[in-house]
């Protein structure tokens, strides 16, 4: 069970400034960004507030370590759920394994809701680099298709940016818009849809 923002950790003494991350990232998960705050992760650590400041400089510096763990969380669900993956797809091992990291995209999206609005509250440069954060696994399947034949040279400049506009904006849509108000199956068979109608379209 996630702890609500009130409650205490203990802390026992080794790295403070993990277990301030720990802590704020509990807070994440709690409330979102609005909720990780410096000396209430302090005080639920069990150190002053001073103790804290010797290792972030304000909230934002705190803010975007949470930013940081929340992007490396979605990273290693999307390659775990690579790795899970069979062999083959219908003929389309590539194509699959970019339906596989939209959906876990999603998925990550809907059952952490507080840390995946939090990973993107201050991103940092380098999560967004080729071969980094969930940015860079999503460019890997994409060069995949290409050197699988499955995606023409000519249309792989731009993809990344499509698949991550739309399985974002589908992720929003079901936290916040529209369509929260879908069945577990529904929201589930129109994911399949979009996820089809992307990797067949690029």
């Amino acid at each position: 069970m996630v702890e609500g923002p009130g409650a205490a950790r203990r802390y026992h003494h080794g790295n403070l400034r993990a277990a301030l991350i720990d802590t704020a990232v509990d807070q994440a998960r709690a409330g979102g960004a609005d909720a990780v705050v410096l000396r209430d992760a302090a005080r639920r650590t069990g150190v002053s507030h001073n103790a804290a400041y010797r290792h972030f400089a304000d909230r934002d510096d705190l803010l975007a370590e949470v930013s940081s763990r929340g992007m490396a969380e979605l990273e290693q669900r999307m390659r775990d759920r690579l790795a899970d993956l069979p062999a083959d797809d219908h003929g389309r091992p590539a194509a699959a394994r970019l339906r596989a990291v939209g959906r876990e995209y999603v998925h990550f999206a809907l059952a952490e809701p507080g840390l995946f609005a939090t990973a993107f509250a201050c991103g940092r440069p380098e999560e967004g680099a080729p071969g980094q954060g969930p940015y860079g696994v999503l460019s890997t399947v994409l060069d995949e298709m290409v050197s699988a034949g499955e995606l023409p040279a000519e249309r792989r400049p731009g993809a990344d940016l499509t698949c991550w506009a739309a399985v974002h904006g589908f992720a929003v849509l079901c936290l916040q818009g529209p369509l929260q108000e879908l069945s577990e199956q529904e929201r589930e068979a129109q994911l399949d849809g979009l996820l089809e109608r992307v990797a067949r379209g690029l």
